[in-house]
């Protein structure tokens, strides 16, 4: 492996683990505040940046052994890749000026700004050798379609909700929260189709 791809793959390796710490540090904080620790993986961004960062370290630590990332890993790189630009999107755009409450202010820019950006390059600087098809595209959407009816179900049942846009109270009645579903859905669609589109031109042209 040349030096450069391995220091890399260190970096990589390295963000990976400070993700994980990060977010540990965060739920120490929250569990003791008494703060419900389902609640706390109820979080899209948990979730998103936990697989992201488990992705990250078994990417870089295979790479760093010279061994070839299996079609499984290279799917779940996609869905990781996916999952973090949506989370780095809807957070620019309808939670940036949220009151964060108890969140650090490093872990949040880890998590919602270092973590989508360092993901979506390592996605598109190394792209997979595994040819996708429609059907990743649609695997892609399977976690944000479970995590939405989760949240929604959930919500209803105890009226606590992860985020204001996915709240009736705040998002105009559940006419407002089917919009904003509608925007996030199509958003993971069209960021999904992205991801999958570029790689597979990149490896026409190296043809």
């Amino acid at each position: 492996m040349p030096s450069q791809h391995k220091l890399v793959s260190v970096a990589t390796l390295l963000l990976g683990v400070l993700a994980l710490v990060a977010m540990a540090t965060q739920l120490t904080i929250h569990l003791r505040l008494d703060f419900s620790l389902v609640n706390f993986f109820s979080y899209f961004t948990n979730l998103a940046n936990l697989l992201a960062a488990l992705v990250l370290i078994a990417t870089a630590s295979l790479r760093l052994a010279s061994r070839e990332l299996s079609p499984a890993l290279e799917s779940a790189r996609a869905v990781s890749a996916v999952n973090m630009a949506v989370v780095g999107i809807v957070f620019s755009v309808l939670l940036r000026n949220v009151d964060l409450g108890s969140l650090q202010p490093w872990v949040n820019v880890l998590l919602h700004y270092v973590m989508p950006v360092a993901v979506m390059l390592e996605w598109l600087l190394r792209p997979p050798r595994t040819r996708f098809t429609a059907r990743h595209v649609g695997l892609c959407l399977v976690i944000p379609l479970v995590y939405l009816a989760y949240v929604l179900v959930r919500g209803a049942a105890i009226s606590w909700y992860p985020y204001p846009f996915l709240n009736p109270v705040h998002a105009g009645g559940y006419g407002g929260v089917a919009l904003y579903v509608a925007g996030i859905a199509l958003v993971f669609w069209l960021v999904a189709c992205l991801l999958l589109i570029v790689p597979k031109r990149r490896q026409v042209r190296k043809h």
